[in-house]
């Protein structure tokens, strides 16, 4: 890249993290984590590759993706994408229905799903899936169409599963879908068909597993070749060829997020530095902002942390991902399977945004290369919510809180998705922090009263409220929401006639100048690096004592009141305090009573970092430290998000 464009490249990712904005302390940050430039080389350390901006400002903006597990572990159609490995457990369902539809395992492997061979009835059985330009039924642009259609923004293949297939050319892996089973380079049709939509690619792999436990029952293979496929190399070599395998993919797809299951951890820790500073460096080369994922192995420093199936019960930092399957019984299509409801899925999607999050959808294509239609169904559930809604998901960030109502989700990963009720509202703001969109998961009823709570008289001042709107039938159109009350309890907005039958509603306030807190009003201050709240530690009241990072709890020690003298008081009577009127790098911030000095007059600026009107310095979470118990300092300026808070 020349050294112009690599440099506005650095000045963007920098500059992403301090999009805060005034109203400060009730924003929720635009790019946790991400305050200091990049490098424009990264070494294989932790210390180098850490340094990495783990979601860019266009993931945050995405949201929504899909992927696909759709290769040889199909071909039976039974079971999950695990039959691979359970034909091999001797007395599982996948075993006893290989044995009664194909034959033994050790008479017919799991490789004849590639290279092809006939069951006990004499049909042919092949991952073979033929174009339709060659007389097929396998259309990539048509997924990609529908993929686009349903309002994904990235988009992509699992191009390996724990199998051990690889769907490109590979020149490291002679099992690849280029020179076996269907003789197409799919991971190629498939980069060409998603990015002339316009998404994002995305390439999942699972690779990891291949070697470390998937195929642990199948016995000792005779060739170096089926050694390969089955993850018997030996360690050495197959760490090599894990790497290897992803070199490739980099070097032949440039992917813009490159996901990956779990098990890294038992992944030779210098190969892992190895291919994250090796695709860091050449998305560098490339011009681009990259993705990495992990559920293990990595950590969210400089890469995404990724849930399965679940995500946080509440907003979460550093920004995050989920990916889910339509289906509750299997990644892959098989013979009877069974899906998630289209609420479920979409209701699943606007919590997860809510809690700053992306969520990425998994659906199992037939293995002739149809999609099927109840599958469809969902996707162009969700795509219609996105076309009239999109504006309250796309390009938007978690506000102070994610919602209210009876209906919770999350909680961690193997969460199931759930669909909301018309109590549940779940809320997104706009980047420049101006517009509020409480979406409601279903109709409370004609000219009924919608209580937001959360916009309570001593939580939201509402003095600058322009407009209160309900998003229209089409994208861009509106219907006015002239009835509005605010009290103790809630914003109280009565609403029409319904417009139009949906899955969920979108009311969108709109504010004359940022959303800004109620004047006194007191919250928790939560670091944006470490996701936890400025804490007195074991609820002291004593002169001195030192505050720290703690697991947010919204107890006393926790609420901190802005007061018109510019202090930060706790408990009524302390007050936040630069000790001994230091002004210098690591002056200790504890509690004291208040006595109206300078030394307890804090500035609340519109990047999210408090400054210290005396010493011009900033409270910084010692070190950048994420782990209970991090002390509170002063310290220089730098717009690192270990110097960034929010208020809920």
């Amino acid at each position: 890249m020349p050294p112009t464009k690599l440099s506005a490249l650095r000045r963007r990712t920098a500059l992403a993290g301090a999009t805060l904005l005034a109203g400060a302390l009730l924003t929720a940050p635009a790019l946790a984590g991400s305050a200091t430039a990049a490098p424009s080389v990264y070494e294989p350390t932790w210390a180098s590759v850490d340094q990495h901006p783990a979601a860019p400002e266009w993931f945050q903006d995405a949201k929504f993706g899909i992927y696909f597990h759709w290769g040889a572990f199909a071909a039976p159609a039974f079971g999950s994408e695990w039959y691979p490995r359970n034909m091999y457990v001797g007395g599982s369902a996948e075993n006893n229905h290989h044995k009664s539809v194909y034959g033994d395992p050790s008479a017919w492997p799991y490789h004849n799903f590639i290279d092809g061979s006939r069951d006990k009835a004499g049909n042919w059985v092949q991952f073979a899936p033929k174009l339709k330009s060659a007389g097929g039924n396998f259309d990539p642009n048509e997924w990609a169409q529908l993929f686009a259609d349903s309002g994904a923004k990235f988009a992509g293949p699992v191009a390996e599963h724990h199998d051990g297939f690889s769907m490109w050319d590979s020149q490291v892996n002679e099992w690849n879908s280029a020179g076996r089973g269907p003789k197409l380079d799919l991971l190629r049709l498939f980069a060409d068909a998603i990015r002339g939509r316009n998404m994002k690619l995305l390439v999942a792999m699972h690779h990891a597993y291949n070697f470390t436990g998937y195929y642990d029952h199948v016995p000792a293979q005779p060739t170096t070749s089926l050694k390969k496929l089955y993850g018997q190399l030996g360690p050495a070599a197959q760490n090599q060829l894990w790497y290897d395998k992803l070199k490739e993919v980099v070097d032949k797809a440039q992917p813009d997020i490159l996901w990956q299951d779990f098990n890294l951890t038992r992944v030779d820790e210098a190969k892992r530095l190895a291919f994250l500073s090796y695709y860091y460096n050449q998305a560098n080369a490339w011009g681009k902002e990259v993705v990495a994922t992990y559920k293990d192995g990595f950590n969210n420093k400089g890469e995404v942390f990724d849930y399965e199936r679940g995500g946080p019960a509440g907003i979460q930092y550093p920004y995050w991902l989920t990916d889910d399957a339509i289906s509750s019984s299997s990644w892959s299509y098989t013979d009877g399977i069974g899906y998630y409801s289209a609420p479920a899925m979409l209701h699943s999607l606007i919590d997860r945004v809510s809690k700053n999050g992306n969520m990425l959808l998994n659906v199992s294509p037939m293995i002739d290369g149809t999609v099927p239609q109840d599958q469809k169904g969902i996707l162009n559930a969700i795509g219609t919510h996105l076309r009239r809604n999109g504006e309250s998901i796309y390009s938007t960030r978690a506000w102070t809180t994610y919602g209210e109502g009876p209906t919770k989700m999350g909680g961690g990963s193997f969460t199931t998705p759930r669909a909301g009720t018309a109590q549940d509202i779940r809320y997104t703001r706009s980047k420049d922090n101006t517009v509020l969109y409480a979406t409601v998961l279903g109709w409370p009823g004609n000219g009924a009263t919608l209580n937001l709570a959360s916009l309570a008289s001593g939580r939201v001042d509402l003095s600058n409220l322009g407009r209160a709107e309900m998003i229209g039938n089409t994208a861009g159109t509106y219907i006015d929401l002239p009835t509005r009350t605010q009290d103790s309890n809630g914003l109280r907005v009565t609403l029409p006639s319904q417009p139009y039958s949906a899955l969920a509603y979108v009311v969108k306030l709109t504010f004359n100048g940022p959303i800004r807190a109620t004047p006194g009003a007191s919250g928790v201050l939560r670091n944006v690096n470490a996701g936890r709240c400025l804490d007195v530690p074991s609820l002291s009241q004593t002169n001195g004592t030192q505050v720290a990072l703690w697991d947010c709890n919204g107890g006393a020690n926790q609420q901190w009141t802005p007061t018109p003298a510019k202090e930060l008081r706790v408990y009524g009577t302390k007050c936040l305090d630069a000790y001994g009127q230091g002004t210098a790098n690591g002056t200790q911030v504890v509690i004291w009573d208040c006595t109206g000095g300078a030394n307890q007059q804090w500035s609340v600026n519109a990047d999210g970092s408090v400054t210290g009107v005396q010493s011009g310095l900033c409270l910084d979470a010692s070190g950048a430290g994420t782990a209970n118990g991090t002390k509170a300092v002063l310290w220089t300026c730098h717009g690192g998000a270990n110097q960034q808070w929010t208020r809920t």
